[in-house]
């Protein structure tokens, strides 16, 4: 076990299972000059979305951060995935991109990303910090709640 299986350890967090996408012809992950971007993840267990539905209509901010935090946890499981299970070969995570289904006029998008914000920087501690899109849209692939993707940079 590494220095971040550790901390996973020790912050009761478990890693799911990397989901391989079901319609979609695309990777889930390229490595490509040290660094690792994964494709965006939904906020699903076992192939299961947990979180359906508009901010500000059907889920609650709340849920909606909750959302974002799984949806984060997939992108994790996928670096794991890409990176045959050793997370040390993260150097820093550099960029998150989050997509919020929410109603016209909710203002507070960013705070439903900081779900998955706050999930990685826990993780990886300071390496975890990192710049961001957060953006609220209409609608979403299969009603999702939220979309998260990430930017790596990988150690030689």
């Amino acid at each position: 076990m590494g220095i971040i299986d550790d901390r996973l350890v020790e912050l009761g967090i478990e890693i799911p299972v990397a989901a391989i996408p079901k319609t979609a012809k695309i990777e889930t992950y390229l490595i490509y000059n040290k660094t690792l971007r994964v494709s965006g993840q939904l906020p699903a267990i076992d192939g299961d979305v947990k979180y359906i539905g508009h901010v500000g209509r059907e889920q609650s901010l709340a849920n909606g951060q909750a959302a974002a935090r799984l949806s984060a946890l997939n992108v994790v499981a996928q670096a794991k995935h890409a990176l045959n299970g050793d997370l040390d070969r993260i150097e820093r995570v550099l960029n998150l991109r989050g997509y919020v289904a929410t109603i016209e006029g909710f203002d507070q998008v960013a705070q439903v990303v900081n779900g998955a914000s706050e999930l990685l920087h826990d993780i990886f501690g300071d390496m975890g910090k990192h710049t961001r899109t957060a953006v609220g849209v209409a609608s979403m692939p299969y009603n999702v709640t939220v979309e998260i993707e990430g930017l790596f940079a990988l150690k030689d």
